[in-house]
């Protein structure tokens, strides 16, 4: 897949953008500098691939705004071997740069043509996460429990079964709301005891649940 200089250089232009807004994590940084976000786009949409802008990719799904995956990626703090559980592959970008940041990676998708074309574009480029077709609302158990979870689109409320998911110590980052959603971390402290923190407001498309 083509990445010219004139790609990288709207690139590198986009990651001075994130930290002129404030993302500082080398890691994070580091990882979306080598991760192409233009081939995440159809072919006539490519201008638009290194604007700090959200933009749609089919089944009513987004690719999200960079400064988001930044700043959701920054609040994971991903360490490298880390098992990461990412709930909404969607165009596969974020799970790219969580795999640039050394997370092991498991990834569900809820639709399944965005999961069968996240899966090709995942081998393109050489990345190897494991990728299941599911309800994100349920995690994976059988994989469980996870040093991190994301959630990329916007919950109603924290998910009861993900927050059992996590290792003690662990963090899950979720957006929680309707219309507007509160970047939130979870943080678990014991078997019964979690720590929330909320970090500003966000707009995600709606997680989905319980759909057939």
């Amino acid at each position: 897949m083509q990445d010219s200089p004139r790609h990288k250089g709207l690139r590198s232009k986009l990651i001075d953008h994130l930290a002129s807004k404030d993302i500082h994590h080398e890691g994070v940084l580091t990882a979306m500098r080598k991760v192409p976000r233009h081939v995440f786009f159809d072919t006539s949409f490519l201008e638009h691939a290194y604007e700090d802008k959200a933009f749609p990719i089919g089944a009513g799904q987004t690719i999200s705004q960079p400064y988001t995956v930044a700043f959701q990626s920054e609040l994971l703090d991903v360490h490298e071997g880390e098992k990461v559980l990412e709930i909404g592959t969607g165009s596969g970008y974020q799970s790219c740069v969580l795999l640039e940041m050394g997370a092991k990676l498991y990834t569900v998708e809820r639709q399944i043509e965005l999961y069968n074309k996240s899966r090709i574009l995942f081998r393109q480029l050489g990345y190897y996460p494991k990728s299941f077709y599911g309800d994100g609302y349920k995690g994976l158990h059988a994989y469980a429990p996870f040093d991190k979870i994301i959630v990329t689109c916007g919950a109603p409320e924290i998910p009861e079964r993900l927050k059992t998911q996590l290792k003690i110590g662990g963090v899950l980052i979720v957006p929680v709301g309707f219309e507007e959603q509160e970047m939130t971390a979870v943080i678990r402290k014991s078997e019964t005891e979690f720590e929330v923190i909320e970090y500003g407001s966000f707009r995600f498309v709606p997680m989905l649940k319980d759909k057939e």
